[in-house]
């Protein structure tokens, strides 16, 4: 577990125009920096970045964070990867706090001995006719198997002896390399292999998948589970296929190696497979960071539907209102590998524009099970689609399935979400009564842009703060939250740390307006006039607004308490009005 006072020096010694520069060109416009955003096509720069403020934000789709979440989102890393790649490049060692989650330290010379193990079987790939005529049956140009470094693993026991100073190091077992037998016997977990390196986000190696060249079992072998290498967690070609990703702004999920590397062979270069296992809920929370469309592309026979169906389940609660999920089904003697081989790119690019969507492929299968004609028919559906809908948090997409779920059943609505016992998506927001003292939402937005720029800010808020009400509404709660935060952070809290502790908090979307308009302002802004005088009005305010609640409805006159608080109230408006500003 990472401290979270490293987190906020972290970001303290970054800057966050250099990090973005490593990935995409920036240009100076005013006091920021801008340019065409990576997470979306567009043609004029709405992509801007405060390099005083560290945060960057597009004004186009909405993208905001930190120099740590750009990284997540430009690469697909994960938070710790992320800050460990950061602090990487700065020169300083990240901490880990004490966890009850076991911590998997992994040495440097695993992932030198994997690189060292993909030299070997690339080597010995160019000694081997035979495995050199395989890939060259399969359509592989020798340009496209150096792109994914594939190689091959003799057929031998003992192969890497020859490209390891020790062949008795507990690295090799710990990578999975070589398997520990009886008696201390060691041997190659892969033999007669074309191997295909898996590696991760920054381009190191962190497992293989085997291939055998003839027919045999198993027909795919991977690296088990080791410190480098979790296969929930990775995608094979990720690293090859980030910058097609962003340019087409969609990924295709196929189950193969083969077929990643065959659909780059034919021009599509923005697919990615899963490594033996199903889908998993990351995998899709990884990918909808890189893109706005995500396909499963599966076989269409019984073992290809039910891969489909595991990845609708574990993607339904990582959906995003404006990203897009299908399913291409391809005919039952095709995988992607052998279909666009036979029929070409652009007969395969036609596949994927019309692969079904999501909803589509949810209400197919959970209608295909029932006979909507009974009574009886209807109630399954209803069961069936309950815990799929529900698992959706995606507001509108989550509204518009209940709809259609409900009509499907004959009921309404409002009657599906009460059968289900769930709240409304889209309940009629109700009237808040008004509160006296409560600050104009105009006057707390101005003070949360304010608080935004200069976190320290939050410790002058007025003690009486939270009593009087103010917490109440999205900015009065951000505003408390932030205060909260403040309280526990370190001493020195900059916007960034205050931007990448709220990202993706219930809160994240109200500092994300702020920092848009935070964006349009120069750095010449006088923050501390502004913070003083709307702090002035939201007291001047909660004045004017009891002392006319002390006058309202007092037709037989104030008691002596009354008029003395009315009184006291008069006095401190009258100072108030009278400072300066």
């Amino acid at each position: 577990m990472i401290p979270k006072s490293f987190i906020q020096d972290l970001l303290n010694r970054l800057d966050i125009v250099d990090v973005i520069e490593r990935y995409l060109p920036l240009k100076k416009a005013g006091a920021n920096y801008v340019a065409c955003c990576p997470f979306h096509n567009e043609k004029s720069p709405s992509f801007t970045v405060s390099q005083s403020k560290q945060f960057y934000h597009c004004f186009g789709c909405g993208a905001h964070g930190t120099a740590i979440g750009f990284v997540m989102e430009h690469t697909g890393m994960g938070f710790v990867e992320a800050v460990e790649e950061l602090a990487k490049s700065i020169g300083v060692t990240v901490p880990k706090e004490a966890s009850n989650v076991p911590q998997h330290k992994v040495a440097p010379d695993l992932y030198e001995l994997m690189q060292s193990a993909t030299r070997y079987y690339r080597e010995q790939l160019k000694k081997t006719p035979r495995a050199i005529d395989y890939l060259k049956g399969r359509g592989l140009s020798g340009e496209v198997a150096a792109r994914f470094g594939i190689g091959y693993a003799p057929d031998d026991w003992q192969n890497l002896k020859a490209a390891v100073p020790n062949y008795q190091d507990a690295s090799l077992v710990e990578t999975g390399l070589v398997i520990a037998g009886e008696e201390g016997k060691r041997y190659d977990r892969f033999r007669d292999r074309i191997m295909f390196p898996i590696v991760n986000v920054r381009g190191q190696v962190i497992g293989f998948g085997g291939r055998v060249l003839d027919k045999g079992e198993p027909k795919y072998l991977n690296s088990p589970e080791t410190p480098l290498f979790e296969k929930g967690h990775e995608l094979y070609g990720l690293f090859q296929a980030q910058k097609a990703i962003r340019a087409q702004q969609r990924v295709i999920v196929v189950e193969g190696y083969m077929d990643v590397v065959a659909l780059a062979q034919h021009g599509v270069e923005y697919a990615v497979a899963t490594l033996g296992t199903a889908t998993t809920p990351y995998h899709v929370q990884k990918l909808l960071r890189l893109c706005d469309q995500v396909v499963f592309c599966f076989d269409g026979d019984r073992a290809g539907q039910k891969a489909a169906w595991r990845a609708l389940e574990n993607a339904l609660p990582q959906l995003q209102d404006g990203k897009r999920l299908g399913f291409l089904f391809l005919p039952e003697e095709h995988d992607p590998d052998t279909y666009i081989r036979e029929y070409g790119h652009e007969a395969f690019e036609h596949e994927l524009e019309n692969s079904l969507p999501l909803s589509g492929y949810l209400l197919r299968e959970l209608t295909a099970q029932v006979d909507l004609r009974t009574q009886e028919g209807k109630s399954t559906l209803l069961k069936n689609a309950q815990p799929l809908i529900t698992a959706i948090t995606a507001p509108t997409t989550a509204l518009l399935l209940r709809k259609e779920v409900a009509a499907l059943a004959g009921v309404t609505q409002a009657e599906l979400e009460a059968l289900w016992s769930i709240k409304p998506v889209a309940a009629a927001p109700r009237a808040a009564p008004p509160k006296a003292r409560r600050a104009a939402p105009s006057s707390l937005r101005t003070l949360l842009r304010c608080l935004v720029m200069k976190p320290e800010l939050a410790r002058e808020l007025p003690a009486d703060w939270l009593r009087e009400g103010h917490a109440e509404g999205a900015e009065g709660a951000a505003i408390s939250a932030l205060a909260d935060w403040l309280q526990e952070s370190a001493d020195e809290a900059s916007t960034a740390a205050l931007i990448q502790h709220f990202q993706g908090a219930a809160h994240e979307t109200v500092f994300a307006a702020a920092q848009g308009e935070i964006m349009h302002l120069g750095d010449d802004y006088d923050v501390r006039a502004d913070f003083d005088g709307i702090l002035r009005k939201i007291r001047r305010d909660a004045i004017e607004a009891e002392m006319a609640a002390l006058l309202h409805g007092k037709g037989l006159g104030m008691d002596a308490a009354e008029r003395a608080r009315h009184e006291q109230l008069k006095e401190e408006l009258k100072q108030l009005k009278a400072q300066p500003g």
